[in-house]
C-alpha cells in the first residue's frame, strides 16, 4: 500500500513538473506570437485565419468555391446589422469585458438538459479572436490561447472597432467572408443597402454558414431568421426606452443649494 501511494505522489510530482514546463513554453509562445495591437486597431482589417485556412484548402481543392471578401468600414455597414449579431450572438457585447458569465451558464445549462453540446456562450470577442489568430479545433490549448487573446483585444480595441472586423471577417457562407461579399453574392446589393430582414437573415447564418444560409433557406434557418427578427425588435425598443429615459433625466432642472436656501428665506 505503502508502495503504491509512493508511486502515486512520484508521479504527481513529475506530471506536474511537465505541466508546468509545458506551461512555460506556450507563455513563451504567446510572447513572441503576440499580435500588433496598434496595427489591428487603426490599420486595414487584417486577413483573418480562417480566410488563409480557406485559401490553403482551396489550392489542394479546386471544386471548393473560389474566396470572395470585400471590407468596408463600420459606417458603411446599416445598424440594423450590428443590433442583427448582437441579439443573435452576444446580447450584452456592449456590457461585458470579452466573457459573458451569464450567456456561458445559459448555454451550459441549454446544453446539460438537451444533454449534448448545443451552445458554446462565446461572445462576438471571442469569435473574432478565433476568426482572427486561431483554428476551429475544440482543444484545451486553443481555448486558453481564445482567454489570453480575448483579454488583450479587449484592453487594447474599442468595441466599435471589434465589431468592425467581426462583420468583416466572419463567415456567411462556402467561402463568403463579411457583410459586404455576403450582400453581394445572396442580393446583388452592397451591405450599406440591406433591409432589416436581409440583416436578420445573415445574423441567423452565423452558427453554420454553410449548411444554413439565405441560399438554401433550410427550415432552421428560416426559423432562426425569425427569432432574430423578434430578438432585434425587443432590443430596439429596450434600447429606444434608456434613451426616452436618459432624455427625460437630463430635461429635469435639479434644485441648485442656492435656490434651496431662496425658498428657506422666503
Amino acid at each position: 500500500m505503502k508502495r503504491l501511494a509512493s508511486k502515486f505522489v512520484f508521479v504527481m510530482r513529475w506530471g506536474l513538473r511537465i505541466l508546468l514546463l509545458l506551461l512555460i513554453v506556450d507563455l513563451f509562445y504567446v510572447a513572441v506570437t503576440w499580435p500588433d495591437w496598434k496595427q489591428i486597431a487603426r490599420g486595414p482589417i487584417p486577413k483573418s485565419n480562417f480566410i488563409k485556412q480557406y485559401q490553403a484548402k482551396r489550392k489542394k481543392n479546386r471544386s471548393l468555391p473560389r474566396l470572395s471578401w470585400q471590407t468596408v468600414p463600420l459606417d458603411d455597414i446599416p445598424d440594423a446589422m450590428q443590433r442583427a449579431v448582437i441579439a443573435a450572438e452576444d446580447s450584452r457585447f456592449f456590457k461585458h469585458k470579452g466573457f459573458d458569465l451569464i450567456a456561458l451558464k445559459q448555454a451550459m445549462d441549454y446544453n446539460w438538459e438537451k444533454g449534448r453540446m448545443v451552445f458554446g456562450g462565446s461572445t462576438i470577442t471571442q469569435q473574432t479572436v478565433k476568426n482572427l489568430f486561431l483554428s476551429s479545433a475544440r482543444t484545451p490549448i486553443r481555448k486558453w490561447h481564445e482567454i489570453i487573446l480575448t483579454w488583450g483585444i479587449e484592453a487594447n480595441l474599442r468595441k466599435t472597432r471589434i465589431m468592425e472586423i467581426y462583420l468583416n471577417t466572419a463567415e456567411f457562407g462556402p467561402g463568403i467572408y463579411g457583410v459586404e461579399s455576403a450582400a453581394q453574392y445572396y442580393w446583388g446589393l452592397p451591405a450599406s443597402r440591406l433591409s432589416q430582414r436581409q440583416c436578420a437573415e445573415l445574423a441567423a447564418t452565423l452558427p453554420s454558414p454553410r449548411k444554413h444560409n439565405p441560399q438554401t433557406r433550410t427550415k432552421r434557418f428560416l426559423q432562426r431568421s425569425d427569432k432574430v427578427m423578434l430578438w432585434m425588435k425587443k432590443h430596439q425598443k429596450n434600447a429606444e426606452k434608456r434613451k426616452l429615459e436618459r432624455e427625460q433625466r437630463k430635461s429635469r432642472t435639479p434644485v441648485t443649494d442656492r435656490s434651496r436656501r431662496k425658498k428657506k428665506r422666503r
